[in-house]
């Protein structure tokens, strides 16, 4: 593997490896540790099938089925399509993933470790690529906090609520998702977690908080959380915190979920079609239990 630092807050490209052939144990604790290092990495120019990604992606933990149990490959429930296509008139995949600032799976007891994307088709303009992906680093931003904030939160904890994301985006013009029905509530009720995490391959602490799915500092009242959550949230979006990847045709994009927060940037058309297969893998083998 060569990998090249993006430079910017967080991110790497990382070059000569073929993620549909099987790879080494030595190769998966490689990427393990680079995930810990750059937060989020692009594996460019690869040709994988839906199981060859969720073979490559499980090797890091359990795969999640989504809760909404909507726009799953058929082969392979773990494997999720993001897209605005239509097929006769239905999407074939999730069309408003992610735009939003957030943490996938902090609203689950089991949080995620990595997100695994196969971008297939990728919309341009001008030459230029759209639905580029934003991450921001977490523990840069931890370590950026105030000292008296950061010592006066440690210890707390955020309750994280599933529906929170779930309204907002049903809320925008032309959503198409339904409201969560009584059964995927109960399956995902809210959650609370530590508001700083130490991070399980670094061992340093990173701020795991988010707009989309962080409801209350639970140890605080509520105007106080309030103003709290609002700065954070101001505060883990500095730009010398962030990276912006530019999506082409056959990137595998991998981010570590305990450490950066993400959006994904909607500026493509109904008629740009952007199709993605996704992957998201749970922290089980490094918690037992985070709620």
């Amino acid at each position: 593997m060569v990998v090249t630092p993006s430079g910017e807050g967080l991110g790497a490209r990382v070059d000569q490896i073929d993620l549909s052939r099987p790879l080494s144990p030595e190769s998966f604790s490689e990427i393990e540790q680079l995930l810990g290092q750059y937060g989020v990495l692009c594996f460019p120019a690869q040709q994988l099938t839906t199981l060859q990604l969720k073979a490559f992606s499980q090797n890091f933990g359990t795969l999640e089925i989504n809760v909404a149990n909507a726009f799953q490959a058929p082969e392979a429930p773990e494997v999720m399509i993001l897209s605005n296509k239509l097929v006769d008139g239905k999407p074939v995949g999730l069309g408003d993933a992610g735009q939003d600032w957030h943490t996938d799976m902090s609203y689950s007891r089991m949080i995620a470790f990595t997100n695994v994307l196969y971008g297939i088709e990728i919309p341009q303009r001008n030459g230029e690529p759209l639905g580029c992906t934003e991450f921001s680093n977490m523990r840069a931003a931890y370590l950026a906090l105030p000292e008296d904030l950061r010592r006066r939160l440690d210890g707390m904890t955020v309750l994280h609520d599933f529906n929170k994301f779930w309204e907002k985006m049903r809320s925008q013009p032309g959503s198409r998702r339904a409201p969560l029905t009584p059964e995927q509530r109960k399956a995902k009720p809210p959650v609370s977690h530590p508001i700083f995490l130490t991070h399980p391959i670094t061992h340093e602490k990173v701020l795991y908080a988010n707009p989309g799915y962080s409801m209350q500092i639970n140890e605080l009242p509520k105007d106080e959380s309030d103003r709290v959550l609002d700065f954070l949230f101001e505060h883990q979006l500095k730009p010398e915190f962030r990276y912006r990847h530019r999506w082409t045709a056959g990137d595998v994009l991998m981010w570590d979920n305990m450490g950066t927060i993400h959006n994904a940037i909607a500026d493509y058309l109904p008629s740009e079609p952007r199709f993605i297969k996704r992957c998201q893998v749970m922290a089980d083998r490094y918690f037992k239990d985070v709620a």
